[in-house]
């Protein structure tokens, strides 16, 4: 009984040697790592648009998916080819969706043992056109005409820049400026100093789009151009950074 324990002290010895020696290697590590304050800035930058992106759709239904086909075929050559006249690039103009559906109707039973398949009656055909328009004084007039020669589902009008880098730039050296005058705020307050910086990230915002509806489309016709209001772009930059706090 005495040696088998003899035997056993040591291991259990060394058991506790290695966790008191991990145990104190985690606290030296755990030492070693700085105090920080992490803040977030905010900045924001505003520039007029130069370029329309536009979402129409020609959709067409008859009996037959061919006939369906063919008609919101007619209606797209004809828009494709006023949107080139109008001087819309090859590049500017892209299918963004296609779909060929299938229209049903369901008979009413008067019994709820009755079932009865729902019968096909005809077909919806979709095709929609992303159309960039990069001159602004366009955008009324091409949707007036678009309207004219068969699109009748709208989706969105988003006014954007070809190139807002430079404006992107200015919202994020705000934003920078905001975090830094934030975290000297902080660290004065609590009587330490922000020093240097740990981790910075950030994260930025591009203006939405607008939607327009099929009603809006359908109304335009009681004009004689569709009345558009561009406004300005709103880009915005957060960041978050990491100060290392000395006293």
């Amino acid at each position: 009984m005495h040696q088998a324990f003899s035997l056993r002290v040591p291991a259990f010895l060394a058991t506790l040697l290695f966790s008191l020696l991990t145990t104190a290697g985690s606290l030296a590590a755990s030492s070693d790592i700085p105090a920080f304050i992490r803040v977030t800035g905010e900045g924001t930058a505003r520039v007029a648009p130069d370029m329309a992106v536009l979402e129409l759709t020609v959709t067409r239904e008859a009996p037959t998916a061919s006939s369906a086909l063919d008609s919101n075929s007619a209606a797209m050559d004809s828009v494709l080819e006023a949107m080139q006249d109008e001087g819309v690039e090859e590049r500017d103009l892209q299918t963004s969706n296609f779909s060929i559906q299938p229209k049903y109707i369901y008979p009413s039973t008067k019994s709820s043992r009755e079932r009865t398949a729902p019968r096909i009656v005809g077909y919806t055909v979709r095709n929609s056109l992303t159309v960039r328009v990069r001159d602004i004084k366009q955008v009324g007039s091409i949707l007036d005409k678009s309207v004219t020669l068969g699109v009748n589902e709208g989706g969105n009008i988003r006014f954007t820049n070809d190139d807002p880098t430079q404006v992107i730039t200015q919202a994020r050296v705000q934003a920078v400026k905001a975090a830094v005058e934030k975290a000297n705020t902080l660290a004065e307050a609590a009587g330490v100093k922000a020093d240097n910086i740990l981790e910075i990230s950030e994260q930025s915002f591009s203006p939405k789009a607008a939607p327009m509806h099929r009603a809006d489309l359908m109304m335009s016709r009681a004009a004689e151009s569709v009345p558009v209001a561009a406004g300005e772009n709103s880009y915005r930059v957060v960041v978050n950074i990491s100060f290392e706090i000395t006293q």
